[in-house]
């Protein structure tokens, strides 16, 4: 009986290893990831040696030391058994794998057992223990850095910058342009994928008081910083009033990316007529990326609904529109960065909300299970999310400009 279950046992973990090994040793996205790969192929190997060594240990004895690599096969089972256990109970979503490995890790156990009361010949037994503890720490300190250092390391940021060109007058004189270059400098050691970027320009009256607005007024003007994106200084003769869209638009096409160190700039034109009523115009850019070494985006990132279509949307966004705010809504399927958590947690989709209305335009992510989509996700959600899929938004702006000038060349 004790031969049927450690073989059962050394064989049954090598065929689980040698899948999950070799599909993150040639797909995983990190390198440490691609070691841990590694890591589970050697010990598939080990475990299937030592299932021929548990057969000829007890049966034909033909090879003087087949216990004690039975032994080693038997420790090294039980030790990524229990690492793979409470990695699938903290991140997985299933119960058949920490059920799965929660058996293996019993049996390996049993079979460690079993074979070390056979009275096993250990030729130098502190050389063979010190080897086993040495691999064992690193087995350990490589499944720590896989699953505890590296997802909470230091974020990298990539960095937007908007730069005014020259304003030019249409050749009639009635109507100006104002061209505005947008730069994504990516300057880290990690591609990004784009899930969606937004460029609007906001109008803004701004006339001035006659006399100075003092202590009431900019108590005033400061309770609309809480209900507003657009804070406005506190300005002793500047009256600011609510900015209003002037235009929107995407600047970089959804669902491309952008590499390790790499550039992508482009360039919108912002035309008003000569007669606008504003007084300044301000432009914002923003953008929502993913890290390429926390999740695979499977493409196409495809537009799924209107918010005032006939679509089904969720609640909150009918909400929105009762106060003049719309939404285009794209997703996609996404992938985890390994083997095991594809294999444990359930698919995951990337829901992709671009927003306007006539107080401004962004862009809101979100990346939850199918049929999940509508539900508001608490903050610690959130942040559990970011975290694990690296989400990065990036916001550049107000960068204002005065239209007085421009204005006067008549």
């Amino acid at each position: 009986m004790a031969l049927g279950v450690i073989v059962l046992v050394l064989f049954g973990t090598t065929l689980l290893l040698a899948q999950i090994g070799l599909e993150d040793f040639v797909h995983d996205l990190t390198f440490a990831g691609r070691l841990t790969g590694a890591a589970l192929l050697v010990v598939s190997f080990t475990t299937l040696v030592g299932t021929a060594a548990a057969l000829d240990h007890w049966i034909r004895q033909s090879f003087p030391y087949s216990g004690l690599v039975a032994l080693i096969g038997t420790f090294a089972a039980l030790l990524t058994n229990a690492m793979l256990l409470v990695q699938t109970l903290k991140d997985g979503e299933f119960a058949t794998y920490p059920a799965l490995f929660g058996v293996l890790t019993v049996g390996s156990a049993y079979a460690v057992f079993a074979v070390w009361r056979t009275s096993v010949a250990i030729p130098a037994p502190k050389r063979v223990a010190a080897a086993l503890i040495v691999s064992s720490v690193i087995a350990i300190a490589n499944f720590g850095y896989q699953n505890l250092y590296q997802p909470y390391q230091r974020q990298t940021r990539p960095l937007i910058t908007v730069a005014m060109g020259k304003p030019v007058l249409s050749k009639d004189r009635t109507a100006f342009a104002v061209p505005v270059d947008i730069t994504l400098h990516n300057h880290g050691d990690v591609g990004f994928y784009v899930l969606g970027t937004e460029f609007h320009a906001m109008g803004k009256q701004v006339p001035l008081s006659t006399k100075d607005r003092l202590r009431r007024q900019w108590r005033t003007d400061a309770e609309q910083w809480s209900k507003s994106s657009d804070v406005n200084p506190l300005s002793r003769r500047e009256i600011h009033q609510p900015g209003e869209l002037v235009e929107a638009k995407p600047w970089m096409q959804d669902g491309t990316w952008v590499e390790a160190n790499d550039t992508y700039a482009t360039r919108v034109v912002v035309q008003l007529p000569m007669d606008t009523p504003y007084d300044q115009v301000a432009f914002y850019a923003t953008a929502s990326l993913a890290r390429k070494d926390r999740l695979v985006l499977q493409p196409p990132l495809d537009f799924v609904a209107y918010s005032w279509g006939r679509e089904k949307v969720p609640g909150w966004m009918k909400q929105q529109q009762k106060y003049g705010v719309d939404s285009l809504i794209h997703r996609a399927r996404v992938h985890e960065n390994n083997a095991i958590d594809e294999r444990t947690r359930a698919p995951r989709f990337v829901t992709v909300y671009w927003t306007f209305g006539t107080h401004g335009a962004k862009v809101q992510t979100s990346i939850t299970r199918q049929g999940e989509e509508g539900r508001v996700a608490t903050p610690a959600e959130n942040r559990e999310a970011s975290s694990r899929y690296g989400l990065v938004d990036l916001v550049t702006g107000p960068v204002e400009r005065t239209l007085w000038d421009i204005k006067s060349q008549r």
